[in-house]
């Protein structure tokens, strides 16, 4: 018990002095601030993640608003997508920069923030569909993309003030986008605009941008934004956290299949380190991917300590080790749900479907890799040796058949047998040819000891010193 408080220590320490993604080089957000993130190269999935960070933070921090400094050929029109529906859950005002260039994907993001301002020497659009090595795409299913998407771009345009009509001929080259009798992109062709076309006002409103600025101060001056600009790059540790999310059932699996092996086997410690280990790293990647904070970490501790709190001073109780599973599994599950600041705490069906997933397919191989390691595990040599090396305090063994009595051994009242480990109040002992889980009434018994059973209930069995 005492290993695994350590190991839970251990966690709360390490996820204590991670910072999130380089935050050790990171400005603090100010209130008011104007923070600035780079949105360079190809659209990825990892950008996302850094984008949904830091934007979670310029919330929190009451920023004035969140720019993307914009320069990107296009890229994964999933992971725009996904950038979209971030951006359309943003409070504070969102801007785009398109320092150069916002390709493809690069002008769907563009649309879904409320102002875009333009370099002097910049474009946007061209947003036709190609595969990930850049060839074209065949014609069917080059349909099929456009029509899907341009739906997006649609509706991302009509949210935040900008003509659909113009956000369609982006995308799709059979769109001709007019403005009264004045063509603005024929039929046949894709619709890319310089910053020169983009200011362009037609009836009282700019066809796109709402200026062009030579740098972020120039921007800043234009907008109205005056507080102190925070710029912010992202690290390596977004893809990694990426990577996390996406395995975050197999981390979860390894937490909870390490945690039941060291619960059936006092003394192996590696099952105990392997679990803490991936709990580690689940709770770590989701806090870098900004989808939880410390207070998860917290909540998830409190339940497992009430687990051991129970399992010491109140074996049979059953209250405590209840509330704790509801509590370390709830902090499982809210980790994985993605809050933003200010939402109502009750999470919608969109924000717990993936979460759901995640921990239901985490259950049902836990259970069914459990049940397999119940049937097998004392049957394995490296663990049987394992545990005669470290399982057996004082110089006692172990005889190789009471390993193989680890589960499903009985014992009825009067049986005696030896105390294995200590027992304060539960542990193992030796009734007869099998090595069981015991528990006392609350009193301590060293290793060594002569005990009897006192009391089977169901797969509880209560132990006393035997007076004989």
């Amino acid at each position: 018990m005492r290993r695994i408080l350590a190991l839970l220590i251990a966690i709360s320490t390490a996820l204590a002095v991670i910072q999130p993604a380089g935050a050790a080089s990171e400005p603090e957000i100010a209130k008011g601030a104007v923070v600035v993130v780079p949105l360079d190269g190809a659209v990825t999935d990892a950008q996302f993640v850094f984008l949904r960070r830091i934007l979670k933070l310029a919330e929190s921090a009451e920023a004035s608003a969140f720019v993307l400094d914009m320069d990107t050929p296009g890229g994964s029109l999933s992971a725009a997508v996904e950038i979209l529906h971030l951006l359309q859950k943003a409070t504070i005002p969102t801007y785009t920069w398109v320092n150069t260039n916002a390709g493809s994907a690069g002008a769907l993001i563009a649309l879904s923030t409320k102002h875009v301002y333009m370099a002097p020497v910049s474009a946007i659009g061209a947003a036709a569909p190609v595969s990930s090595g850049g060839a074209e795409i065949p014609e069917t299913m080059s349909d099929k993309i456009i029509s899907y998407y341009s739906g997006y771009f649609r509706s991302a345009a009509e949210a935040n003030g900008y003509n659909p009509e113009l956000a369609e001929a982006f995308i799709n080259k059979e769109k001709e986008f007019k403005i009264g009798d004045q063509v603005i992109s024929p039929k046949g062709s894709l619709l890319t605009l310089s910053a020169q076309e983009a200011v362009k006002v037609f009836d009282g409103k700019p066809l796109l941008a709402s200026g062009i600025a030579a740098d972020l101060d120039e921007l800043k001056e234009k907008a109205g934004l005056s507080g102190p600009t925070v710029e912010i790059v992202p690290s390596g540790f977004e893809k990694l956290a990426q990577l996390i999310t996406m395995l975050a059932p197999l981390f979860l699996l390894g937490g909870v299949i390490g945690a039941y092996i060291e619960f059936k086997s006092p003394g192996l410690g590696v099952a105990g380190v392997l679990s803490a280990i991936c709990f580690l790293i689940f709770f770590a990647g989701h806090y870098v991917a900004g989808l939880t904070g410390m207070e998860m970490v917290a909540v998830f501790a409190i339940g497992v300590i009430l687990v051991i709190f129970e399992l010491i001073f109140f074996p049979g109780l059953v209250i405590p080790s209840l509330l704790g599973a509801a509590l370390m599994l709830g902090a499982l599950f809210f980790t994985m749900v993605d809050f933003f600041p200010g939402q109502p705490i009750v999470p919608t069906m969109d924000m717990i479907v993936q979460p759901m997933i995640n921990l239901g397919i985490t259950m049902v191989l836990a259970i069914l890799i459990i049940g397999a390691l119940a049937r097998f595990l004392p049957d394995i040599p490296l663990f049987r040796r394992l545990m005669l090396s470290t399982a057996s305090p004082l110089g006692t063994s172990i005889p190789l058949h009471a390993v193989g009595s680890l589960v499903d051994a009985k014992a009825a009242v009067g049986d005696t047998g030896t105390a294995s480990t200590v027992l304060r109040p539960a542990g193992k002992a030796m009734i007869g040819a099998a090595y069981l889980d015991v528990t006392t009434d609350g009193d301590f018994i060293d290793p060594g000891t002569e005990i009897i059973v006192t009391r089977v209930q169901g797969a509880r069995i209560t132990v006393a010193v035997n007076k004989r």
